[in-house]
């Protein structure tokens, strides 16, 4: 059988960016970000190497801490930025993951 796969699904439907990011906003491990900023306790901002096409990409967040409850969340993103908070019933300094979809420019 034929097991290939479209390249325009493959290029469409594929991450065009993540990010393990520190407490810090250190790069534990990424993919097409070039750097992270530490904006303040729980605010985040990522920098994306090769730009999206505009700013309307998906972003999903989670918090990598153990034994916390805290939501991760998008409160920005632009072509070549995104930013991530998190909170616990107040802002928190926490490692986070962030995977980024959608069409490159």
């Amino acid at each position: 059988g034929n097991n290939s796969v479209a390249t325009s699904f493959v290029s469409s439907g594929s991450v065009k960016a993540w990010v393990l990011g520190s407490d810090a906003a250190a790069l534990t491990g990424s993919f097409n970000i070039s750097s992270g900023t530490d904006q303040g306790t729980g605010d985040y901002q990522y920098a994306i190497t090769n730009d999206m096409a505009d700013a309307n990409y998906a972003v999903t967040t989670v918090g990598t801490a153990q034994n916390n409850a805290e939501h991760c969340f998008n409160p920005a993103r632009a072509t070549g930025t995104v930013d991530i908070n998190i909170f616990d019933g107040s802002a928190q300094d926490r490692a986070q993951g962030v995977h980024i979809c959608g069409d490159l420019a």
